[in-house]
């Protein structure tokens, strides 16, 4: 808003407060659209780093998926020197199954803890409804006697 204060008047004379609030109108709009354009640049470029860091958070497990893998064959290989391949590969199936179980069990068990129970919300809901109902047939009698 310097240039208002420091342009000449275009003849000569101080500016008119219609010229200024013109100015000033003219300078917010452009300052208005420059930062706009500015914020514009500063997402796209955090939107880019953020991208890149998602592909590389997905990139590192897959490859921590596929170094569980290779634990898991090392384990095999580990026991093969002791006893048969074969059974060697079935204990590490076993193992692995069930604590895929023990982990099932321990999610279904927080799940059922998320979902509310609605029993006591429906037996309060058809005692409402139940409470309804006889104050209208009440209502009904005592208005039939009149």
């Amino acid at each position: 808003m310097a240039d208002v204060v420091n342009r000449p008047a275009p003849s000569g004379k101080e500016a008119s407060t219609a010229e200024l609030v013109q100015r000033a109108t003219e300078q917010v709009t452009r300052l208005i659209k420059d930062e706009l354009a500015l914020a514009k640049i500063e997402l796209a470029q955090k939107g880019k780093h953020a991208g890149l860091g998602v592909g590389l958070f997905g990139g590192g497990g897959v490859l921590g998926f596929y170094g569980l893998g290779a634990l898991v064959i090392a384990t095999v290989l580990l026991l093969d020197l002791v006893m048969p391949a074969w059974l060697a590969a079935l204990i590490v199936a076993l193992v692995l199954f069930l604590a895929a179980g023990a982990l099932a069990l321990l999610g279904k068990r927080q799940v059922s803890q998320a979902v509310p129970d609605m029993s006591p919300m429906a037996n309060s809901l058809i005692d409402d409804v139940n409470t309804v109902a006889t104050a209208v047939k009440d209502r009904g009698r005592h208005d039939g006697q009149r």
